[in-house]
């Protein structure tokens, strides 16, 4: 990752923080987009002698993804990598589901990948590049009570293998990551018995943490993976096969 330059969506905490401070331990800069305060992540990145950015930038917007993404390039000079990793949920079942819930949740989790994906690989054209898009275990089994959550993360997982087919041939890479029951503020609120159930069903008999996830990350985004596109990497402990 020496001398790379990766922009991180929703960086500033949770799996994007661990992926931020995962990359700059093994020697990238990080440009951190998120409407949360990334502050903390920068500071902590840099008192090891790495360098990270913080842009502001709601991704949803798509003038102010260009704007972000230009503010990269002036900063850092290039964009190697991108990791689209911001998201949220809304959940409720189907029939109490409102439609602003349903929007909500699908211009975060897709549109906002949709939107900077298409502004940083216009700067991957002539150097090539790696994006990994952050997806979810309900986008590949789906979950009850999470219509739009499954709906936006299993339209990541289409829109990466189509755009891996598109933009192959130029040398840019795009892979998935689907994460099951990761231990977050996200995963935090939900109830004790809904933890326990899930703990269960897990082989591997513990919750996973955001470094499992941010060395995934770490694998696609470096030539180790180097013949490696189009592909779904589930980081679950085998809750799904």
């Amino acid at each position: 990752m020496k001398g790379s330059v990766t922009i991180v969506t929703g960086g500033s905490q949770g799996i994007g923080r661990a992926i931020c401070e995962f990359l700059s331990e093994k020697g990238g800069d990080v440009a951190i987009f998120d409407i949360i305060d990334g502050s903390e992540t920068v500071e902590a990145i840099r008192s090891k002698g790495g360098k990270a950015e913080f842009f502001s930038v709601n991704i949803v917007d798509t003038a102010a993804v260009e704007e972000a993404v230009n503010g990269v390039v002036k900063t850092f000079g290039r964009i190697n990598n991108l990791v689209n990793n911001a998201g949220i949920t809304n959940d409720k079942l189907l029939l109490r589901m409102k439609e602003e819930d349903w929007d909500r949740v699908i211009q975060v989790n897709l549109k906002g990948v949709f939107n900077c994906t298409r502004a940083v690989i216009k700067h991957m054209l002539k150097t090539g590049g790696s994006i990994v898009n952050i997806s979810s275990i309900a986008g590949v089994m789906g979950n009850a009570g999470q219509s739009n959550y499954a709906a936006s993360k299993a339209g990541i997982i289409g829109f990466t293998k189509s755009v891996a087919r598109e933009y192959g041939e130029r040398n840019i890479r795009v892979n998935a990551i689907a994460p099951g029951f990761i231990k977050t503020r996200m995963t935090d609120a939900l109830d004790e018995n809904t933890k326990m159930e899930m703990l269960k069903a897990i082989p591997l008999k513990r919750y996973g943490e955001p470094i499992d996830v941010a060395r995934v990350v770490y694998f696609l985004l470096s030539g180790y993976s180097g013949y490696i596109t189009g592909e779904v990497i589930n980081v679950n402990g085998g809750l799904y096969m």
